[in-house]
């Protein structure tokens, strides 16, 4: 992304483009921050709102989290999406949901475990 002001100026999809693929080959490792968007903005002479945009697609993906007043840093992969400070609203919920299922599917392999049980212990009829 050449900020020279004859190249053409980079769209946040091309921003987040670049961001993804630094961070699927490992240039950008887990906890490390992103450039501070004003910054970024400038550098590459675009509007800040189309850095926060490219920003807002990373973690829309869960590849990165945003922290009010301390910036944007790669996610760690290990993590369950959704747990840390600054995951996307859509992986919170999704993870809470996800939470959920796993309580009920836990209850409903019990239940199912005594009624095996229960139906085990009777003999069957004789024909």
């Amino acid at each position: 992304m050449d900020p020279s002001s004859d190249a053409p100026k980079p769209t946040a999809k091309d921003i987040a483009a670049k961001y993804r693929k630094e961070i699927a080959d490992g240039v950008r490792e887990a906890g490390s921050r992103l450039p501070a968007a004003r910054q970024l903005a400038k550098e590459l002479g675009v509007q800040l709102m189309t850095v926060q945009s490219a920003y807002s697609q990373l973690r829309d993906e869960g590849l990165v989290l945003s922290q009010q007043g301390r910036g944007t840093f790669v996610r760690d992969p290990s993590l369950p999406l959704g747990t840390e400070p600054g995951s996307s609203p859509a992986y919170v919920a999704l993870a809470e949901e996800l939470n959920s299922i796993h309580d009920t599917l836990r209850l409903l392999g019990e239940r199912l475990d005594r009624l095996e049980r229960v139906v085990g212990d009777e003999t069957p009829p004789v024909r």
